[in-house]
């Protein structure tokens, strides 16, 4: 059975150096959410705390209703109902798969750790390695063997500290998705920790971007991309440049590409200089506009060029291109905005 989670206006230091700056977040049932920021900027400290690990300097940890932690409080992490699962897999190596998924039932009969260690193997696919050793598996079978192990006292909370770090690429963005659908099935309440925001945004149902110790913005990987609260998150969630803008009446914005009708609110009145962040996705590929741009860089990614365009003015933007339209440095091609998500920050 699965729980909820509760962090309101959490702080901590070390000393004189504030880890954590009142932050706060609400987890339902079965969510999956994400702390996502760079080292040091207290998401793991975060997560230490929720587990029990470390105490809290102000605010509270509310675990299913009941505070686990407070200012001179704090419930032992055993006490918890947590899952961890860490990035270096933490797993014995002197015991088997299955006396590893086992470790944590205790106070259970022996039938009853039997059937719960199979029915996790079928869980995390790994059927037919109960007898095998931890080195004897892959780095992605041994981190299925430590999410069953935090699975197996059926946790309230899941936590996951950078757990697919030590992967390669392609195994990590499998394991990841396998790893999200297996929590999903078990409407497990997770919290993943990374700085990787592709992991985050394939993981997590909620991120929460870390910056100097607190929650810079809270919201959907959809809600991060379209819908930044400052430049800063907008700089660091995907990728995009900014061109400078003027604000014309009716909430219109003109650019060197052209003029962006109104209809969403911008930060600063007509006649104001703004920047508007402009995403590859919005510049498209068309053979048949008069605006051109010449092409500066590209990447080949498969399925898509993603290009880098100088415009007439000299500003440059990207562009996601499919990899049949193969153009060579140098070249001018067509291309038009099509924005869905206007996005602008008056200019400082």
């Amino acid at each position: 059975m699965s729980g909820t989670l509760e962090i309101n206006h959490v702080s901590q230091s070390y000393g004189a150096h504030t880890v954590l700056n009142d932050i706060s977040f609400r987890l339902r049932d079965g969510a999956i959410a994400c702390l996502l920021g760079a080292s040091g900027c207290g998401k793991t400290t975060a997560l230490r705390c929720i587990a029990g690990f470390e105490p809290v300097a102000a605010g509270e940890i509310v675990i299913n209703g009941r505070v686990a932690s407070r200012p001179g409080y704090v419930t032992p992490p055993e006490s918890r109902r947590i899952g961890m699962v860490f990035q270096d897999y933490a797993l014995f190596p002197h015991l088997t798969v299955a006396r590893n998924i086992a470790f944590g039932l205790h106070g259970a009969d022996d039938a009853t750790r039997v059937a719960r260690v199979n029915e996790l193997l079928e869980i995390v696919g790994l059927n037919g390695t109960a007898q095998r050793y931890p080195q004897e598996l892959s780095g992605g079978q041994q981190q299925r063997v430590a999410l069953a192990r935090a699975l197996a006292p059926r946790p309230a909370l899941m936590l996951l500290d950078e757990p697919f770090s030590n992967l390669d690429v392609e195994m990590r963005e499998r394991l990841s998705i396998e790893v999200r659908d297996i929590l999903k099935n078990q409407n497990t309440t997770t919290i993943l920790v990374t700085h990787d925001q592709n992991e985050a945004f394939t993981f997590a149902d909620e991120i929460g971007i870390m910056t100097d110790g607190g929650i810079a913005q809270w919201a959907t990987p959809y809600a991060l991309y379209h819908q930044p609260v400052n430049r800063e998150i907008a700089e660091f969630v995907g990728r995009g440049v900014f061109l400078p803008g003027v604000v014309l009446t009716g909430n219109r914005i003109k650019l060197e590409l052209g003029e962006l009708p109104g209809g969403t609110p911008i930060p600063a009145a007509p006649g104001a200089l703004v920047d508007v962040l402009l995403r590859p996705d919005d510049i498209l590929h068309d053979d048949a506009s008069p605006l051109q741009a010449k092409v500066v860089t590209k990447a080949f990614r498969g399925a898509e060029f993603i290009y880098t365009l100088e415009l007439p003015g000299g500003g440059r933007v990207l562009s996601f291109v499919p990899s049949h339209h193969n153009h060579a440095i140098g070249e001018k091609i067509g291309i038009r905005l099509e924005i869905d998500h206007l996005v602008a920050f008056a200019r400082n």
